[in-house]
């Protein structure tokens, strides 16, 4: 069903003229854009208690106390937690029977030209869904891509009247709310890299899936989630940590995985007392099409609960992933993949798209302090394992590919079987579906539990 779309100025009206709708702004860093809303259509004093903006920061943090970053989770909780208690206190006891109050709050940085800085920012709406009850929220991580400073204020003015209004007339159609953030803004104006929802007013909504759906639709290129299954944005995570990344459907997480990215770990690709950070990778538009969403739940679960942090992106070949990954960390990446995946990267219609082909597409994929860690392949006609160093690219991207071996930018790993006896995920997953019990000893003990509490990949065992 096709959704009617109101223009800042209906929205804004709709809610000043509802009279249970009633709380506070308070904008730091672009302007007080949301609030210019609410008073441009009118009748503001039926829906604004109050307005804040602290720009130096002396008198911020003597509002809502020290912080380490400014533009931060931590900050933006900060003036959540001072507004909406001072609200409901002052309020309650003259209209807390007939109110639903709520606190709009952001932090911002407009972007820099000069220096190449994209816009960036923290929302969050903390509110009641009915008069009396206790909070929920909805808390928003964007980047403004818009060049002007005054286009970037502007944008986010718009977000948060999206928000505040997604928030009351369409809170319990949460997919629907977050399509509803980008009303007005034509497409390209910003990124929505994280949305976090909480609290008795989104009882049964999974933030993985709100996540799955923001990227899907396009709001943003990747999603990250924790080791503890929270939703986080990328920044808090990868901001300058040497990374290791594994692409994979993960249909199932088998034990030589596992090996894998051990060896990758321990094998001298970084440097004495460095702690990468291992992402496991899931693709929305795997070039194998072999991508699924209706078990999307079940591999996260299954990657956490093996220690590892998910990475959901909507990235195609590999070229296009590290420029994400490099907005966050200039550390190094070490790309896990296997010899297949190789002959993928020097095939060149992968980079039809590119103007500089191929050459092009490389110098995207190593971009800054990248490695390719390659595992071998077992050849049953020759009864061997073949590595990288016997990889042939075709003839034309030969000396190419011999340059970034030897210049250690391609390397070679080691198989941790003496016989290529070890399971590639397809036959296992072909084992589960058939009822063939070999599977449980190839697969880790967490991921077992879970393949069969989900009665995940065909399982029908007890």
């Amino acid at each position: 069903m096709s959704r009617t779309v109101l223009t800042p100025i209906q929205k804004a009206r709709r809610i000043n003229l509802d009279a249970t709708k009633y709380g506070t702004i308070a904008e730091i860093g672009a302007g007080q854009e949301i609030a210019r809303w609410f008073f441009q259509a009118g009748n503001a004093s039926g829906t604004v208690a109050k307005t804040m903006s602290a720009y130096d920061m002396a008198v911020s943090d003597a509002i809502y106390g020290p912080c380490k970053r400014y533009v931060s989770r931590e900050r933006l909780f900060q003036m959540l937690d001072h507004e909406y208690p001072l609200l409901v206190s002052r309020l309650s006891p003259l209209r807390g029977r007939k109110s639903t109050f709520f606190v709009v709050a952001d932090t911002v940085a407009t972007g820099n030209v000069r220096r190449q800085e994209n816009g960036r920012g923290w929302i969050g709406i903390r509110f009641q869904h009915r008069p009396g009850a206790q909070p929920s929220q909805l808390l928003l991580h964007a980047r403004l891509h818009d060049n002007e400073v005054t286009r970037q204020q502007e944008t986010m003015g718009a977000l948060g009247l999206n928000l505040v209004y997604g928030i009351f007339f369409h809170r319990t159609k949460p997919k629907v709310l977050i399509d509803s953030l980008r009303d007005n803004l034509s497409p390209g104006r910003l990124e929505i890299n994280m949305v976090q929802f909480s609290g008795p007013g989104f009882e049964g909504v999974d933030n993985r899936l709100m996540s799955l759906h923001a990227v899907s639709q396009g709001f943003t290129s990747a999603a990250l989630f924790a080791r503890d299954g929270s939703v986080v944005q990328a920044g808090e995570v990868l901001y300058g940590r040497p990374l290791i990344l594994l692409r994979g459907t993960f249909r199932p997480l088998t034990k030589p995985v596992l090996d894998i990215i051990e060896q990758a770990h321990g094998g001298g690709l970084f440097k004495k007392g460095s702690k990468p950070l291992t992402l496991c990778e899931l693709s929305l538009r795997d070039p194998r099409r072999t991508a699924r969403r209706h078990d999307f739940l079940p591999r996260v679960d299954m990657l956490r609960a093996v220690g590892q942090t998910v990475l959901l992106s909507r990235t195609g070949p590999y070229h296009t992933l590290p420029p994400f990954l490099r907005r966050y960390t200039q550390e190094r990446i070490v790309f896990i993949l296997g010899l297949p995946n190789l002959r993928e990267i020097f095939d060149a219609r992968y980079y039809a798209d590119l103007p500089g082909g191929l050459l092009e597409g490389l110098g995207r994929l190593f971009m800054g302090d990248m490695k390719l860690a390659v595992y071998p392949a077992w050849n049953e006609k020759q009864q061997r394992y073949i590595g990288a160093g016997e990889f042939r690219p075709p003839a034309a991207h030969r000396l190419l590919f011999e340059q970034l071996l030897a210049s250690g930018r391609i390397v070679p790993l080691k198989p941790r079987h003496s016989h290529g006896t070890a399971p590639l995920p397809h036959d296992v997953l072909k084992m589960i579906k058939t009822g063939d019990p070999g599977w449980k000893k190839l697969v880790p003990a967490p991921v077992v539990r879970l393949i069969k509490k989900h009665r995940a990949f065909g399982y029908r065992g007890k």
